[in-house]
């Protein structure tokens, strides 16, 4: 391996705790991926890693000697785009997949065109990212954020509703205020974080009326959230993009409309630990102009 491949891998097994998996990241095999740090420590006179059955840990050297090299590799495709004006790698995006359907994906089109030498990962999910150890370059995420080292920029929000089906709401009446809602049940949303349904939440002037109601459906999914309020299973809620086609069709009906749930907030987040790369910028900067003002597009 190249001086230049050498350091990416070795940026790598620190970043995943793992030769297999970082010898995978650049698609080489594990014992080539020994032998060149190897390589490079006899190169430098000293020992970057600690080894273990189980995982790969940088020593003091190794993390000071990681730092140069994020610096470097950033620093050199900074020049590289300097010279040529042009975006160039793999981009890897992690976003909720209704939202990436529905608002990222119509309008990356425009932003393929403006940097043809970029390639986009766009991956689906819900769960917390360890966007180091997994090689996610930034999280679209939804929601109130728990405080971490993650670098924040805020998108927007999005209007939130509560709908029910026509048949739920015919078998168990339309509730006019939070305050009616004994003998209603909803489809409860496991929190990733607490593992616990999230309860509904209502606004009525300055004040939030939070109200947990049976259920007898537990789901951790949006879809199959959106899914089961469709065949009658109970009220739900979620941001008002996820429904425009049910309400506009009738298979899902607003209920307590003068009781919105508060809006929830949309952000993208990436590591604050590295110096940001042309490809995460450009990005994020994309996500900030043409993403957030289609959240609220009465601005």
């Amino acid at each position: 391996m190249d001086r230049l491949a050498t350091l990416d891998l070795f940026i790598r097994i620190v970043d995943r705790g793992s030769f297999s998996a970082a010898a995978a990241a650049c698609g080489v095999s594990r014992p080539v991926a020994t032998a060149a740090i190897k390589a490079l420590e006899s190169r430098l006179g000293t020992r970057l890693l600690q080894r273990s059955t189980r995982h790969v840990q940088p020593t003091l050297e190794g993390v000071a000697y990681y730092h140069r090299c994020v610096e470097i590799l950033a620093d050199l495709e900074e020049a590289d785009r300097g010279a040529s004006g042009a975006v160039a790698g793999v981009l890897r995006v992690d976003v909720v997949g209704y939202l990436a359907r529905t608002t990222i994906l119509p309008a990356l089109p425009d932003f393929l065109a403006q940097h043809p030498a970029l390639t986009v990962h766009l991956g689906e999910g819900e769960r917390f990212v360890d966007l180091v150890r997994e090689g996610v370059d930034c999280v679209v995420r939804a929601g109130a954020l728990a405080d971490s080292d993650m670098v924040v920029r805020h998108l927007g929000v999005m209007e939130e509703v509560t709908v029910a089906s026509p048949d739920y709401l015919a078998r168990h009446g339309t509730p006019t205020t939070p305050d009616a809602l004994e003998g209603h049940q909803m489809i409860g949303f496991v929190s990733s974080r607490t593992h616990h349904p999230l309860p509904l939440e209502f606004t009525r002037g300055d004040e939030v009326i939070e109200v947990t109601l049976p259920a007898r459906l537990l789901v951790n999914g949006a879809d199959t959230s959106a899914a089961a309020a469709r065949l009658g299973l109970g009220l739900v809620q979620a941001p008002r993009y996820r429904f425009a086609e049910d309400l506009a069709r009738g298979t899902l009906v607003e209920v307590l409309a003068d009781f919105p749930p508060t809006p929830t907030p949309l952000s993208v987040l990436y590591p604050s630990n590295r110096q940001l790369s042309p490809r995460v910028r450009v990005f994020v900067d994309w996500l900030v102009k043409t993403i957030g003002p289609g959240l609220h597009p009465g601005e």
